[in-house]
């Protein structure tokens, strides 16, 4: 063991000798390192091992980095990296290598040399170290997610992160958030290629030797995508997921669309699609000179307000079973320029004439908003005494506790 130890040391001499002749470190600063380290290795190669060792080693190597950046920017000295930094980096990729092939389940070692490889290592050292990790950990959708989006943003490889994602999904067929992030991907990739050809016909460059297939520049590939995770995960939820990620780039207007007319025509018995559809309606942005005046603000947010109600309205007779997520849309409703609280008791009181037996959670939202700043505290008994009255069973039992709760603060 000491020989291994002695020979390792002594491969660090050159470059703890280029720390001192440059003038990074001083000579007394130079042997306080070759004593420490010499610990440091010592335990390390002991017969029984601690992972804590391991970390200690690193985080003394890191911060060894950290001191000679600081010392560069102090002597402003740029040289020599090959001979100074480089040797540590490398040192301490092999440590974390080490570590984590013998603690392979710590799933935050490996993220911690993922986290060290983008500050300090090559582009392609966090690429082995992700595909290490999956090796070990392919049951783990967010690592997957991690992976992929690292070679989109680190190494700027849309073909890698797509890769990865299909082998994800090879993994975790139905995964959700596997299909969002590749969604996402794909739009990313195709907002990337659109800002890259305005660019070269700004230049007046010649298109000819790239690639710029009008399809994908449409976002055909995130479609694909789209089709292939709604034949898999048939939940509105997830298609306004979906929608909501799409609506933030500015070229898929037509994709939009498509999601939207898959949405109205293959989830109307989702309470989700009626509720996604009434808050639609509500923030449609207004146009015209009408906006300028206070007055004409007013009368659009009245329509909106109506062609929301509208749409609710219709969502509750459509719906046999269950209720739309009343709540939410109601509550949203009022968080306006100017609220209206005798129309959202008016809500509150035909919801609860279809609910009012078996939902008690719709009753303490009553309460609730009758307690805020826009309603009547003193109608709250009456609520009350309407809710012991109408409900039924389990729901009473489950009515008073919640009610307690609330009193005390603690709902």
């Amino acid at each position: 063991m000491a020989e291994i130890v002695q020979q390792r040391i002594e491969d660090r001499i050159p470059e703890l000798e280029q720390l001192e002749r440059v003038g990074l470190f001083t000579k007394k600063e130079v042997k306080s390192i070759i004593k420490r380290v010499t610990a440091l290795e010592y335990k390390l190669h002991r017969l029984i091992v601690n992972k804590e060792d391991f970390i200690a080693y690193i985080q003394y190597e890191i911060n060894v980095l950290e001191l000679i950046k600081k010392r560069r920017a102090h002597i402003h000295y740029q040289f020599k990296r090959e001979e100074i930094e480089y040797p540590i980096i490398h040192r301490i990729n092999s440590i974390f290598k080490r570590a984590t092939n013998k603690w392979k389940d710590d799933v935050q070692l490996w993220l911690s040399h993922v986290a060290f490889c983008k500050k300090w290592a090559t582009k392609s050292q966090i690429s082995k170290v992700f595909s290490a990790m999956l090796a070990i950990h392919p049951d783990k959708p967010a690592l997957w997610i991690m992976a992929a989006k690292s070679e989109l943003e680190d190494r700027n490889s849309s073909e890698s992160a797509r890769h990865l994602f299909l082998r994800a999904l090879r993994f975790h067929p139905n995964d959700k958030k596997v299909y969002q992030e590749y969604f996402r991907m794909e739009l990313l990739h195709c907002e990337k290629l659109r800002k890259q050809k305005i660019q070269l016909e700004q230049a007046q460059m010649d298109l000819g030797e790239y690639e710029f297939s009008p399809e994908i520049l449409s976002g055909k590939l995130a479609e694909v995508v789209y089709k292939d995770a709604t034949g898999k995960i048939k939940e509105a939820e997830f298609v306004i997921s979906l929608l909501n990620i799409a609506a933030i780039f500015d070229f898929t207007k037509d994709l939009q669309e498509s999601i939207l007319q898959d949405l109205q025509t293959n989830y109307t018995d989702d309470s989700s699609t009626w509720d996604f559809m009434a808050k639609r309606e509500l923030e449609a942005p207004g146009a015209g000179e009408e906006l300028q005046t206070a007055k004409g603000r007013a009368s659009d947010i009245n329509r909106r307000e109506e062609r929301c109600c509208q749409v609710y309205e219709e969502g509750v007779k459509s719906l046999n079973t269950g209720r739309i997520k009343t709540i939410n849309v109601i509550t949203m409703l009022f968080f306006q320029e100017n609220p209206k609280m005798s129309n959202l008791r008016d809500y509150y009181e035909r919801v609860l004439q279809e609910f009012g037996t078996s939902d008690e959670d719709l009753w303490l939202q009553y309460i609730r908003e009758e307690l805020g700043p826009l309603g009547q505290p003193e109608n709250c008994g009456k609520i009350h005494w309407r809710a012991m009255k109408f409900l039924e069973g389990e729901s009473v039992e489950r009515f008073v506790s919640k009610y307690a709760l609330l009193q005390t603060g603690h709902l």
